[in-house]
């Protein structure tokens, strides 16, 4: 008799891709906020330091204009905690480098601080969930400065300077408030209503789950925006819209049966509920500079926002302690994040040590190379390794073609670094090894400030510091297991059938509250995407044991059918089916 819960074991090693890695992607909606933000933030103080002829201490502002490349997806409201955060952090890991830089001359040491740093900015950003560009531009900006010649004296002086251009890059993040308070709001509200109009015309599950993601973050920025506004209302019913188209195909597309074993009557499909053309062209407006545009109220839009307002009211009251507990938990002994800040931590050291026996003087940037590979699994560091090693070795040939008219003056200098900087947040969301091609040569024009170097030595020690850190930051991913992933994915899966109970718990009282239902419903959408990301995460990782595939698929599609029962009984959408299965 054969026994269907045992499931094949997946292969411990995986076979790694080599040309999706370099495919080109569509460039992201918002590439030119943090590529004009990074160009004046970097503008500013350089010019500065050009009026008064120190333009050796640029690499010490450099470190606070680069903190205008983050925050650029958030409400302005939280842009501006998180920006200064991401300051007073980089002035920490700053203050650590230099002060151990004029302690120390030891290279050894040096590069055990800065696989330290690497990891520990690694570990930090991901439990944060800051975003990108990650922890990259912390460790690019640590590592350098070990390798710098440093006084104790001077460290103070140093640190005012990246603390200034810091206080120009905030302003620069959250200046455009004056002028369009609820842009970040507007942009999220667009990719949720694209994300489910491309669903309405391609109903499937990497289409649903795009639209869940991207209808969940949508929720996520107006909650975080503050206190509801015209324009904020008008938002939250658009969302209401691409939600109902989302959950209005849950059924439709779902081939399983209900957890309850009835098969599902006839129930239409998403496009039947929802209009792709016109949730697009919303999203068009939405996006301009116009008004919001101003549909007519989905069914239930009423119960919807009043469920929002209980939720927005219970987030002031619980949002910091919650994101303190959460934080805690992602850097507690068991969580998954604390194998990948190995990585960086063994990766780095390798690079760094490698790089160093085989000549290299100052090895950052090999540091630099391993720390930019750690992605959530194997698979994606692989990825990265391929997109960095290409990218770094392109743009080392750019570097040499830009460096004898860099060294005309300092006006041409400061113009390739600025141009460069701007091309490499142009490029880098259509794939990240096209944005290194910017990045490299940027990086190695910094270098240029505080005097010139021989031009093949600068591109030897570039070129030799790229293969090593990828091949010593690959060796790590790949030793370094990650069992834990698969913890994190049980995990998940235990959490989306507590939120989908609650659910079914909240749709079985005789009068549930809209606040209820609602809370309920976007309690299970975001138990959904983090389980999709879970797995994902988990199916990417080597020396995996087996994972619950069938339980996923089964929850996936039991949790989708809830949302839609869900939405049905709030009057987002009509009755899908007679005998309402959830």
């Amino acid at each position: 008799m054969s026994d269907t819960s045992i499931r094949p074991r997946r292969p411990a090693v995986r076979s790694l891709p080599l040309v999706a890695p370099l495919r080109l992607a569509r460039p992201s909606d918002m590439w030119f906020k943090p590529a004009l933000s990074v160009v004046v933030a970097t503008a500013v103080p350089d010019l500065a330091l050009l009026a008064l002829d120190r333009l050796d201490l640029v690499m010490y502002t450099m470190a606070g204009s680069l903190c205008a490349l983050y925050g650029h997806n958030l409400p302005y409201a939280r842009r501006a905690r998180a920006v200064a955060g991401v300051v007073v952090s980089m002035a920490i890991g700053l203050a650590i480098s230099l002060v151990a830089a004029s302690l120390t001359g030891s290279t050894a040491v040096l590069i055990a601080v800065g696989a330290l740093l690497a990891a520990g900015q690694k570990t930090l950003c991901d439990a944060t969930r800051i975003g990108p560009p990650g922890p990259v531009i912390f460790t690019f900006v640590t590592s350098a400065a070990l390798f710098a010649p440093q006084h104790l004296g001077q460290v103070p002086g140093h640190l005012t300077l990246t603390l200034a251009a810091g206080v120009v890059s905030w302003l620069v993040a959250v200046g455009p408030a004056a002028v369009r308070r609820e842009g970040p709001e507007r942009r999220a509200t667009a990719r949720a209503l694209d994300a489910a109009a491309a669903y309405a015309a391609d109903p499937g599950h990497r289409t649903r789950h795009a639209a869940a993601a991207a209808v969940h973050a949508a929720w996520q920025t107006l909650l975080a925006a503050g206190r509801p506004t015209p324009v904020r209302r008008a938002l939250e019913r658009l969302v209401v819209h691409a939600e109902a188209a989302l959950v209005g195909g849950a059924l439709g597309d779902s081939p399983a049966a209900p957890a309850s074993g009835v098969a599902p009557a006839s129930v239409p499909g998403p496009a039947s509920g929802a209009d792709p053309g016109r949730l697009r062209a919303w999203a068009r407006q939405t996006r301009a500079r116009g008004p919001v545009p101003t549909p007519p109220p989905a069914p239930g839009t009423s119960a919807e926002l009043f469920g929002i307002d209980a939720e927005r009211a219970a987030r002031r009251t619980g949002s910091r302690r919650d994101a303190r507990r959460a934080l805690l938990r992602s850097l507690a002994p068991g969580s998954p994040l604390l194998p990948i800040g190995a990585r960086a931590l063994i990766g780095c050291a390798l690079a760094g040590y490698v790089s160093q026996a085989v000549g290299v003087g100052r090895p950052y940037w090999a540091i630099v190379t391993a720390a930019s590979l750690y992605q959530a699994n194997v698979t994606l560091s692989w990825n990265r390794a391929l997109q960095r090693t290409l990218g770094n070795l392109l743009g080392v040939l750019v570097f040499a073609a830009v460096l004898p008219v860099s060294r005309t003056g300092p006006l041409a200098l400061i113009g390739f670094c600025l141009f460069f900087g701007f091309a490499a947040e142009a490029l880098i969301t259509r794939n990240y090894w096209l944005g290194s091609i910017a990045v490299t040569p940027m990086a190695l024009l910094v270098l240029e400030f505080g005097g010139t170097h021989p031009a093949g030595e600068l591109i030897g020690d570039r070129v030799l510091d790229t293969v090593i850190g990828a091949a010593m930051g690959m060796l790590a991913a790949v030793l370094v297991t990650n069992r834990r992933a698969a913890g994190r994915l049980e995990r998940a899966l235990a959490a989306t059938e507590q939120a989908r109970a609650h659910a079914v718990h909240a749709l079985a009282a005789p009068r549930p509250t809209p606040a209820d239902l609602d809370a309920a419903r976007r309690r299970l959408t975001g138990s959904l995407v983090e389980l999709r990301e879970a797995d994902d995460t988990a199916a990417g990782e080597w020396w995996q044991r087996a994972l619950p595939q069938e339980q996923v698929l089964a929850a996936e599609q039991a949790g989708h059918r809830t949302l839609a029962a869900t939405a049905t009984r709030q009057g987002l959408i009509a009755p899908a089916q007679e005998n309402g299965a959830v």
